[in-house]
């Protein structure tokens, strides 16, 4: 059994120390998360775990002892394929933005992430303008430090001015769309159409099979949702947010399993 899960840690009072598991375990066989689940605690302390499952069913982790927190989110996932065959699975609309900005006079150019690229400063402004929060944009230029070459800005210029840009994060055979910021005028040129084509076919050349788009929230950016899936991307359930703690397994475990999906 080949399992590999990353823990986060963090000290919120009054519980102390809390643990964090997102997106994970990753198993080279599927078969072996339902397992994962009974193991676990011979590698940790009791301390408050939560775990935000990905590919383990509801019902193995009730029976494990986690307490349902959070009903699942879905992400997009968009497979990375030829060019021919990928420009063959944009939607309609999609495809016709994206024709029209390759006849604009713009050009793509890519580079790593710098600690003061204006793509960072920028996706400050945005967050603090509409007020959602995510992993802070220092994150992203400590992933570039620690992880040369894979941190990649794909930039589209129109007359030599930024108009958009795209972060990708890349780990293993998957990559990450990690910030996204476009102005008024690369709206006006479907800019970030060319970008994430770009990178796309880039993401391909270099050996990954996957991007990931992240949360898809038709209620909150139908805009947004509409775009990531006009690519192409795959919508995946995840397994929802899951805590354990030992006063509240036992009950956990009796949950009904309506309550738990």
């Amino acid at each position: 059994m080949r399992l590999l899960w990353q823990v986060q840690s963090r000290v919120i009072r009054p519980f102390g120390r809390v643990d964090l598991v997102s997106r994970g375990p990753v198993a080279e066989n599927p078969g072996d998360l339902c397992d994962w689940v009974t193991r676990w605690p011979h590698w940790h302390d009791g301390r408050p775990f939560l775990l935000n499952a990905d590919g383990i069913p509801a019902s193995a982790l009730r029976d494990g002892g986690f307490w349902p927190l959070m009903t699942p989110a879905t992400v997009a996932l968009l497979p990375l394929a030829p060019p021919p065959a990928q420009r063959a699975n944009l939607k309609q609309k999609w495809r016709n933005r994206l024709n029209r900005a390759q006849q604009m006079d713009m050009a793509v150019r890519q580079q790593e992430l710098t600690p003061d690229h204006w793509l960072l400063s920028a996706e400050t402004r945005h967050a603090k303008t509409k007020g959602y929060k995510g992993l802070p944009p220092a994150f992203c230029a400590i992933y570039a430090a620690a992880n040369p070459g894979e941190a990649i800005v794909y930039e589209a210029l129109h007359q030599d001015r930024p108009v958009a840009a795209a972060l990708i994060l890349r780990h293993g055979r998957m990559t990450t769309w990690q910030i996204g910021h476009i102005t008024e005028e690369g709206r006006r040129l479907n800019a970030m159409n060319l970008v994430l084509w770009e990178a796309v076919t880039d993401c391909w050349r270099r050996g990954h099979d996957m991007l990931d788009l992240g949360i898809l929230n038709a209620q909150d950016a139908p805009g947004l949702t509409h775009f990531k899936l006009g690519l192409g991307a795959d919508a995946h359930c995840l397994g929802g947010t899951w805590v354990h703690l030992p006063c509240l397994a036992p009950v956990a475990r009796v949950l009904p399993l309506a309550l738990c999906s």
